[in-house]
C-alpha cells in the first residue's frame, strides 16, 4: 500500500506542478485569450481563428506537447461604436510517461466600451468560464509489486486498485484592457487580468487538495507601429505571478512589406526575438499573406536544464486567419490596436 500511495503522491505532485504555473506559448501574442480574456477582439476585423502547436523537451525526455485553438467573433452592439466579442478557447496539454493530459474548453465574452468619438480608444471588460479536465494512463504506471528479484516485470499484474485516473473542475478568468490609437500608424494596449478567480479545488483519490490551482495575476501589453512606408514594428510583453512563481515574456519583431495591394493590407514578413526570462531565448519569424498569418519559433534553453538539453528547447508553430465577414456591411476598423 505504501508503494501505491507513493505513486499517487508523485502523480498528484505532477498535477500540482502543472497547475501551479499554467502553460504558456512562446508566441504568446498569437493566443490572446490564453494571455487575458480582455484581449479577445482586439484586432482589425470581424473574425479571428488562431491555432498553435508546441513540442518541447523531445530531445531529452518524453515531449511536452501543447495545442490550442481559439475563435473570436466581434459584433457591434449600438450606435456608439461599442462592440461585443464572443470567443472560445480549446486546448490540450500532454506530457510524461503516463501521458498526463489536461484539456480545457472555455467560452469568453468581452465588451468593448468606446471612450472617444475621434480615436479608436476602448476600455474592454471580459469574463471567461469553462471546464478543465486532467487524467493519466493508468496502464503505463510502474508499481512496486510489479518488480521481481529487483527487476520490473510488465507481465506481473499489480494487485493495487486504481479507481481514479483524473479529475475535472470549473474555472473562471476575468480581465480589463485599455487600447488606443496614437495616430493612424501606431496602436497599443495594456491589460490586466486574473485567472483561476475561484481557486478551483482538485479532487483526487486521496481527497481534496485546497488551493491546488492558485490564482494568477497577469499584466499584458502590446504595440504596433508603422515605420516609414514599408516597415512595421511589433512589441509584446507579459508578466505573470502565480503561486509564488513569476514569469516575464517580452520581445519585438520587425516587419517589411513583401507585396502591396491597392485595396487590401500588404503581405508582411516579420523577424524578431523574444525572451522568457531565466528560461529561454526565442527567435521567431512570421509571414502575413492575405488573411493568413504563419509563425514559427524555437526555444533556445538558457536555464540550468541546458546541461541536459544542450540548449535545445521547443519548436512552436502558429497559424491564424482574420477577416471581415460578408454576412453584413461590415466596416469594423475599431478595436484594432495591435495587428497580428
Amino acid at each position: 500500500m505504501k508503494k501505491i500511495l507513493l505513486v499517487f503522491t508523485v502523480a498528484l505532485s505532477c498535477y500540482q506542478i502543472c497547475n501551479a504555473q499554467d502553460f504558456t506559448f512562446s508566441q504568446f501574442y498569437e493566443q490572446p485569450i490564453i494571455r487575458n480574456p480582455a484581449l479577445a477582439g482586439v484586432f482589425t476585423g470581424d473574425l479571428r481563428v488562431s491555432a498553435a502547436y508546441r513540442d518541447q523537451w523531445s530531445s531529452i525526455t518524453v515531449p511536452f506537447r501543447t495545442s490550442a485553438v481559439s475563435i473570436e467573433y466581434k459584433i457591434p452592439v449600438n450606435e456608439k461604436n461599442d462592440y461585443l466579442t464572443i470567443a472560445s478557447l480549446m486546448s490540450v496539454d500532454a506530457a510524461g510517461d503516463i501521458n498526463l493530459k489536461r484539456t480545457q474548453f472555455k467560452p469568453a465574452i468581452n465588451f468593448h466600451k468606446s471612450l472617444s468619438g475621434n480615436r479608436d480608444t476602448y476600455l474592454s471588460g471580459a469574463f471567461m468560464f469553462g471546464i478543465v479536465s486532467s487524467h493519466f494512463d493508468a496502464s503505463k504506471l510502474i508499481l512496486g509489486d510489479q518488480y521481481r528479484n529487483g527487476a520490473y516485470d510488465p507481465s506481473n499484474t499489480s494487485a493495487q486498485p486504481i479507481t481514479n485516473t483524473g479529475y475535472s473542475y470549473w474555472d473562471m478568468s476575468a480581465g480589463l484592457c485599455f487600447s488606443t490609437s496614437i495616430n493612424d500608424h501606431t496602436n497599443f494596449y495594456i491589460a490586466t487580468g486574473m485567472t483561476h478567480v475561484t481557486n478551483p479545488v482538485i479532487k483526487s483519490t486521496t481527497g481534496s487538495v485546497p488551493d491546488a490551482v492558485p490564482s494568477k495575476i497577469s499584466i499584458n501589453s502590446g504595440i504596433h507601429a508603422q515605420t516609414g512606408e514599408n516597415g512595421h514594428v511589433m512589441a509584446f510583453a507579459d508578466y505573470f505571478v502565480q503561486g509564488g512563481n513569476h514569469q516575464l515574456l517580452a520581445g519585438c519583431m520587425y516587419g517589411f512589406n513583401i507585396a502591396e495591394y491597392s485595396n487590401s493590407e500588404p503581405d508582411i514578413f516579420y523577424l524578431g526575438s523574444f525572451v522568457r526570462w531565466g528560461d529561454a531565448i526565442i527567435p521567431a519569424v512570421k509571414i502575413g499573406l492575405a488573411h493568413f498569418d504563419l509563425g514559427v519559433s524555437y526555444d533556445i534553453n538558457i536555464s540550468k536544464l541546458n546541461v541536459a538539453s544542450n540548449w535545445r528547447g521547443g519548436l512552436e508553430v502558429t497559424l491564424s486567419y482574420t477577416d471581415f465577414l460578408k454576412i453584413r456591411n461590415s466596416s469594423i476598423d475599431k478595436v484594432r490596436c495591435t495587428r497580428f
